[in-house]
């Protein structure tokens, strides 16, 4: 709802405008913030993803399971920490989070050509540019699907570490299914949800703060469509 309605219920076109330009702000903001994150993942895993000094005491050691379980680790500091952060110290996490979650990501390097996983990238983003737009023009009011979205999350995550131990191929085939569907959804859940968090009478602190945290919920989604999706268009290295 726009701010400064006039006493017939009205809004004047000066504060609408001032408003929708403030929220373009706003969202702009949280684009470059994950934009510039997902450069940073993106040199952090092509650098150690293909320099053998480097890959190699990571995942020939059990040092690979720091470096894989150390994002998750990073997700739960976020929302726990979220609201006693300060805007800079939420940017400079941010950062920290995108430089390890590049870590993380180097294997792909070691398991997939560099022409796939660039056309699954772009796929990807394809998939999440329309979807993010989607959640920033539709009218419809997408958090009654907010629910299901979270629970199929919940059982993503779930199945996903049941089939660390199983090794089944047909339950990786359903969870990457599953998965796509899910952060798909989530992220015009999600951008939805950033566009209604604006609020014109924030303070500057604030509004850092919401686009830092509006940054990382769209990266995630990103950056598990990107991972699920190399699963079906990925070749692997032979």
């Amino acid at each position: 709802m726009y701010p400064n309605q006039n006493r017939f219920g009205g809004i004047s076109n000066t504060s609408a405008a001032a408003f929708d330009e403030g929220l373009r702000q706003h969202m702009l903001r949280v684009y470059n913030y994950m934009g510039l994150g997902l450069v940073m993942t993106g040199l952090v895993a092509f650098i150690v993803g293909t320099t053998p000094a480097l890959y190699v005491p990571i995942f020939s050691s059990p040092l690979k399971w720091v470096v894989m379980l150390a994002p998750l680790a990073f997700v739960f500091f976020f929302s726990f920490r979220m609201h006693a952060m300060s805007a800079s110290s939420a940017q400079m996490t941010f950062w920290a989070f995108s430089a390890v979650m590049g870590l993380s990501l180097a294997s792909v390097f070691l398991v997939f050509t560099g022409a796939s996983i660039a056309r699954t990238f772009f796929i990807a983003a394809t998939m999440f540019g329309a979807m993010s737009l989607f959640g920033y023009t539709t009218k419809r009011d997408l958090s009654k699907m907010g629910s299901f979205l979270i629970m199929g999350l919940i059982g993503v995550m779930i199945a996903s570490i049941v089939n660390i131990f199983l090794g089944s191929s047909a339950l990786q085939f359903a969870v990457s299914v599953i998965g796509i569907v899910v952060f798909v959804g989530l992220t015009a859940y999600d951008t939805q949800n950033i566009k209604e968090q604006y609020a014109e009478n924030h303070d500057q602190e604030s509004q850092q703060k919401l686009a830092v945290f509006g940054a990382l919920s769209l990266y995630l989604n990103f950056v598990n469509i990107f991972q699920l999706l190399l699963n079906f268009t990925g070749q692997r290295e032979e």
